[in-house]
């Protein structure tokens, strides 16, 4: 506990650090691959549209064309995902602080965003803890209906947190906050979300 009565789970820099070129490797590797495969079919559609003319494969080749295309969009998406959060680790230190829950609300510290995310706790479900890339991590679950624009909401609305909090779903889920990353366990976690919102949330 702090001095003004809130809990506060700490980073652990060098398992950050870590976590982030594990993020980065996996996903531009990932991004290449979908990348081939989107192009591996759309040339394939257009070979066909050009050498069978008059056969009536044109239905066909567009109708691959449009499946190819998301892999292709998934990929610039998270091209420039990663050049957006590179730019934004160059520019800002680490943030020592990943949460910190008071009697009103959850603050979460969201790499890439300008300022803390708030949550009332009415708005927030807890985590659910995923294994991604390897490692575990935490992924934020909001109340439904809970957006934006909820009364007592901030800082949902900021792209480096919309990346990681209700993700495109061409996106591969990177989860909130490594586990291996945070100065306190899951289970200590798991009760200070429960007392301080009053049973509401919690670690799944």
């Amino acid at each position: 506990m702090s001095e003004d009565g809130s809990f506060v789970v700490g980073i652990d820099r060098e398992a950050l650090l870590r976590r982030r070129e594990i993020v980065r490797k996996v996903q531009r590797r990932g991004a290449w691959v979908t990348l081939a495969i989107g192009a591996v079919g759309i040339i394939a559609a257009l070979y066909a549209l050009i050498a069978f003319q008059g056969a009536g494969l044109w239905p066909f080749a567009l109708l691959l064309i449009a499946a190819m295309a998301p892999l292709v969009i998934s990929t610039v998406l998270v091209l420039r995902l990663q050049a957006e959060r590179q730019r934004w680790y160059d520019t800002n230190q680490l943030q020592p602080v990943a949460m910190r829950m008071s009697p009103k609300a959850l603050e979460l510290a969201c790499e890439g965003a300008a300022y803390p995310v708030v949550l009332p706790w009415p708005t927030v479900k807890g985590f659910r803890q995923e294994k991604l890339f390897g490692q575990y991590a935490l992924e934020l679950e909001l109340a439904p209906g809970v957006g934006a624009t909820t009364a007592g909401v901030r800082g949902l609305d900021q792209p480096a947190v919309r990346t990681v909090v209700k993700p495109n779903p061409l996106l591969r889920p990177t989860g909130l906050f490594l586990v291996k990353a945070l100065d306190q366990p899951v289970h200590v976690i798991d009760q200070a979300l429960k007392h301080f919102s009053g049973g509401r949330a919690g670690v799944s």
